[in-house]
């Protein structure tokens, strides 16, 4: 028989609810999707900040379509859900994933041999370690209103509030690569004994504070963060387009530079996914 898993939902609650006013946090055994249940809350006029976790999913999602799904205790699974109204809405993915990866691990170890893996951030919405393997996906998904009943006030800037649900799901344990394009990573090579619930006390709370302080000033201040743990920077990538070239950073928008034969390219996660160019040698 499994052991039933203890999840902190009190202690996450008690957190955040001093700044989220009418916050609540769900976990449920199962569920398709929890991005997909905040959403059909959200078109049925639930719009209340909203922590919704799974133990199980059964048609999880990730960016393109992709299924993310896993066993029990195997993954943290979440979905967060609350309005927002940024000036500019560009870097968000980015931002939740400079926040979630200083929450697992504040202080970056040296690249070296004996140290534990470095959790990374691969442009746009993937937490990677070191060796190229992926450790967890974002997910965020708005909805171009906001139930009356939970509607804000504009702005200052005269931006409308618009319902935002942030995914996340992250490898706790190891898992196989079968019917992967590279290998995972989990929690247990980073921190050993690190579960899935003591990861989500880490990771919520500060995710909050990281969206109100994006809400308020965008991804600009943000920036610097993703860079120190951009590990696409300074390796060829190429582009879903067919173009090829040098990763540069990202800019204060959030978009992801590039260097190709036709000079600088900016690109936006709307248009374009990205993938780190396949090096081929001889012996």
């Amino acid at each position: 028989m499994t052991t039933p898993i203890r999840w902190p939902a009190e202690a996450v609650w008690e957190a955040v609810a001093p700044l989220l006013p009418g916050f609540t946090v769900e976990v449920l055994p199962t569920i398709d999707s929890t991005n997909t249940e905040l959403m059909r809350r959200a078109r049925a006029g639930q719009t209340e900040p909203t922590l919704l976790v799974a133990e199980q999913q059964t048609a999880g999602r990730g960016r393109l379509g992709r299924v993310w799904q896993s066993d029990v205790g195997a993954s943290l699974m979440l979905s967060l859900g609350l309005p927002m109204a940024p000036k500019d809405w560009s870097g968000l993915s980015l931002a939740v994933g400079v926040s979630v990866a200083e929450s697992l691990q504040p202080t970056l170890p040296p690249a070296q041999p004996g140290q534990p893996p470095r959790i990374g951030l691969k442009w746009p919405n993937d937490l990677w370690l070191s060796g190229d393997r992926k450790l967890g996906g974002i997910l965020v998904e708005t909805a171009s209103f906001v139930a009356p009943q939970a509607a804000q006030p504009a702005t200052a800037h005269g931006t409308a509030a618009r319902y935002v649900v942030v995914g996340i799901g992250i490898n706790v344990l190891p898992r196989s690569a079968e019917g992967m394009s590279m290998p995972p990573g989990c929690l247990q090579d980073v921190e050993p004994g690190l579960d899935a619930p003591a990861a989500l006390l880490r990771i919520v709370p500060p995710l909050v504070a990281m969206l109100q302080g994006f809400e308020a000033c965008g991804f600009a201040p943000v920036q610097p963060r993703f860079a120190a743990r951009d590990v696409l920077q300074g390796r060829p990538v190429t582009l879903s387009d067919g173009q090829a070239g040098m990763a540069n950073g990202v800019g204060d928008d959030g978009a992801l530079l590039v260097h190709t034969a036709q000079g600088m390219q900016a690109v936006t996660s709307a248009e374009i996914s990205v993938r780190p160019a396949v090096v081929s040698t001889s012996l």
